[in-house]
């Protein structure tokens, strides 16, 4: 146990020393850690954009399998496990796009927060200082509503693979109508998952824009 602990915490330390190489090089460019947050929340945006689209096919193909009698549940299967394939692989980029949000804005924060200490003039840094903190308490909330949108994902990939999985151990009639129970229920939180993914669309864009200022 002691081990894997001491690789867990190198391997963090590999990759924050990673990620400071990274941001180090873009600023000797002039792209700054603010900069690549916003390029980052606007990724994350369009990743969760893509995201709604996938969910929103693979309730189509599911409603398709449950809402036709003479389906042919071989094809149906394969096709509705490509569409769980996709939704899974949309949500794991939803994921990957927020922990680099999290990642530079830690950075970026990090930063900011120690160069208050550089200024001479007490009024400039007072102001600076409130203009970090502003912006820490955009973000938490631009945050909170990203990893809101993200855990409702998991359920929904859970129902959509125990349902294909059902489906591919019971290629008949019966299968289907069991399906068709778990229909209702999958409809209303994708319908959750794309009202929680729109709020936190709208929420990354107005962060962006109290950035752009």
């Amino acid at each position: 146990m002691q081990a894997r602990h001491l690789l867990y915490l190198t391997l963090i330390g590999l990759l924050t020393a990673c990620s400071s190489a990274y941001y180090n090089t873009m600023e000797k460019v002039g792209v700054h850690k603010r900069d690549i947050l916003v390029s980052r929340v606007e990724k994350a945006s369009a990743a969760q954009e893509t995201a709604q689209q996938e969910f929103k096919s693979a309730l189509e193909q599911f409603a398709s399998v449950v809402h036709i009698e003479d389906t042919d549940l071989k094809k149906a299967y394969t096709r509705l496990n490509k569409e769980y394939e996709d939704a899974q692989e949309a949500a794991d980029r939803v994921s990957e796009r927020i922990d680099e949000v999290e990642d530079v804005a830690h950075a970026l924060f990090k930063e900011w927060k120690q160069e208050l200490d550089l200024y001479q003039n007490q009024n400039l840094r007072a102001s600076s200082a409130r203009s970090l903190k502003a912006t820490q308490r955009r973000y938490a909330q631009m945050m909170a509503a990203m990893r809101d949108a993200e855990k409702s994902m998991h359920p929904i990939l859970s129902t959509l693979r125990d349902n294909v999985l059902y489906l591919k151990h019971n290629l008949n009639a019966q299968a289907v109508g069991a399906l068709r129970g778990e229909f209702t229920q999958l409809k209303a939180n994708v319908q959750q998952l794309i009202a929680r993914m729109n709020r936190s669309i709208e929420s990354s864009n107005a962060f962006i824009a109290t950035l752009k200022e």
